[in-house]
């Protein structure tokens, strides 16, 4: 019998999961799969399992938020002998899932994990760490790992969009050196992102409509520091209809990037906190790493519930 190791964070997004971890895990016994069921204890424990392991498995699962998928990939790619992941997404924003089109049904999610097709996809090197789907800087990164969970569990992205209203009036400027595709570009930016994703913080479209993530390359944006309220409000304007402004931004693709600046700058990776750095190096890691996506052959249990024997509500 093949192995499965279940990880999941128990206080990720309003607690849909709690009452269907029993379905779950008869959906991964019914796939052939002896389960290991692991729920996280604490920030960085999904990291911590994933790297120290010591057993053989043939699929690790995790279910939580983006910060629980991300340090799982983080776990997996410290390690030698790799193994595909799926993904049960239960967060507030579920940015990655929603790209790659993993179920939001977490019955339907638990069945892709079994009965998926391996997907290798492209993940980003971040100086000595790794990320998934976004690495940024600047206007609003802070808030995802500032604000408190169980206002993002009751509010959603309203808590997004309240916490980030505090900080429109103090919006920090940082100076920065790029090289990319064997071009320099110093000016003074408020946000920066290298992405890989169709959404970033739940919001579609801002990273460009010919998204692929297995091609090796990323998606970046730069904003460049408005010089008064009008072309704040342009930007800003630019970002809620997902346009991309020349006057004030850059976009390109690239499979490697770097950024020096004098000040070190807080980064977010996945939406979680990823330091402070004045030299960043980010590397594209092409078809590093398996994600079990959907089978679009296969009949999901949200169309055929009495396949399992499940009740669905």
């Amino acid at each position: 019998m093949k192995r499965l190791l279940f990880i999941y964070n128990p206080n990720a997004g309003t607690g849909l999961l709690k009452p269907k971890v029993s379905d779950i895990i008869d959906i991964f016994v019914k796939g052939g799969y002896e389960v290991t069921v692991y729920p996280t204890q604490c920030y960085h424990d999904a990291l911590r399992k994933v790297t120290e392991y010591e057993e053989t498995y043939d699929l690790v699962v995790c279910s939580g938020g983006d910060g629980t998928l991300d340090e799982t990939v983080t776990g997996m790619m410290k390690r030698k002998d790799r193994t595909p992941i799926g993904y049960i997404p239960t967060g507030t924003t579920n940015d990655f899932a929603n790209s790659l089109h993993i179920p939001k049904d977490l019955l339907d999610a638990a069945y892709t994990a079994v009965h998926g097709t391996p997907f290798a996809c492209d993940i980003g090197g971040f100086n000595d760490d790794v990320f998934v789907y976004v690495a940024a800087f600047g206007l609003f990164t802070d808030v995802s790992y500032e604000t408190k969970q169980e206002a993002k569990n009751m509010l959603g992205h309203l808590a997004y969009v309240l916490e980030g209203a505090k900080r429109i009036f103090n919006i920090p400027s940082y100076r920065i050196k790029v090289t990319a595709n064997n071009k320099v570009i110093e000016e003074e930016f408020i946000y920066g992102m290298v992405t890989n994703s169709k959404s970033v913080g739940g919001f579609k479209g801002m990273v460009g409509k010919d998204v692929v993530f297995d091609d090796g390359e990323f998606e970046v944006t730069l904003i460049r520091t408005p010089k008064n309220p009008i072309e704040l409000n342009e930007i800003i304007a630019a970002l809620i209809g997902m346009q991309a402004n020349s006057d004030y931004m850059y976009t390109f693709k690239t499979d490697r990037i770097v950024f020096e600046s004098i000040e070190e700058i807080p980064w977010t990776l996945d939406g979680e906190f990823g330091g402070e750095h004045d030299l960043v190096e980010i590397m594209n890691m092409k078809q590093e790493l398996e994600i079990m996506v959907k089978t679009k052959s296969v009949h999901y249990i949200s169309e055929h519930p009495e396949v399992y024997g499940i009740e669905q509500k």
